[in-house]
């Protein structure tokens, strides 16, 4: 499932531009039910979550100059219920299975004597549930149908863990905490019905994580203001009852 993100996004641009110019004309063939009928609807599919991680050196006692951080791109599974509110508008919950993200050492190739440059310095899961409200452009009965949607995201960081290579670096057993972060999200896709009760989704996302993140290491403490700005591409299979 893992894909370049910025490919994957320029097929989401392509795949908008020609639901504008195919969509409004185009209606389900078996459209015998109002479109208030199902106004429910459960998705899965995958996530391809890339992070444009900005973050601060780490600062603190004992801590060589230059020492940052980035997180390689992750996939998961992604879940939704949406609830259609008018012909044009619907909410919608999205979340994915937590998966595990690594923090990877950005800098020089040695903190001292100790490796750094590319080395995994520690693990984290999070959950980070978003809450939408979608526009989406034609009439419910249009075949494709591409959406704007804004809204709130919420992420909770947990089981984490220091790499024996973090307490390497960090000069022992080390403990790490990141809280919780509340912050926009806006995304853009296309919603494919072939039939009344089954959506294909192809959307792209773009979220605000923003977090401080601290490391103990027997009472030392070294800190990073960290933005996460994940970006995620999801496609799904939707179901409305």
């Amino acid at each position: 499932m893992r894909a370049v993100f910025t490919s994957t996004a320029a097929r989401l641009v392509f795949g908008l531009g020609l639901a504008a110019g195919l969509g409004a004309g185009i209606a389900r063939a078996d459209s015998s039910s109002g479109a208030g009928d199902n106004p429910n609807l459960v998705a899965i599919g995958a996530y391809e979550v890339s992070f444009h991680t900005h973050a601060d050196d780490i600062s603190g006692p004992y801590t060589p100059d230059g020492l940052n951080v980035h997180n390689p791109s992750i996939t998961t599974l992604y879940l939704a219920y949406m609830r259609q509110l008018t012909s044009h508008f619907d909410a919608e919950l999205a979340l994915g299975v937590p998966p595990l993200t690594k923090t990877v050492g950005r800098g020089p190739a040695f903190a001292g004597s100790v490796p750094y440059n590319g080395q995994t310095i520690a693990t984290a899961r999070w959950l980070a549930p978003s809450l939408l409200l979608k526009y989406y452009l034609f009439t419910p009965d249009a075949m494709f149908r591409p959406y704007l949607g804004v809204g709130v995201n919420y992420t909770r960081f947990y089981s984490l863990q220091v790499t024996t290579a973090g307490e390497e670096i960090s000069g022992g057993p080390t403990s790490l905490s990141l809280p919780v972060s509340v912050g926009p999200v806006g995304t853009v896709g296309l919603a494919y019905q072939p039939f009344n009760r089954v959506v294909v989704i192809l959307s792209g996302s773009a979220s605000w994580v923003n977090t401080r993140l601290t490391t103990d290491t027997a009472g030392i403490l070294r800190t990073s203001h960290v933005e996460f700005n994940p970006r995620a591409v999801v496609l799904a299979v939707g179901y409305k009852f």
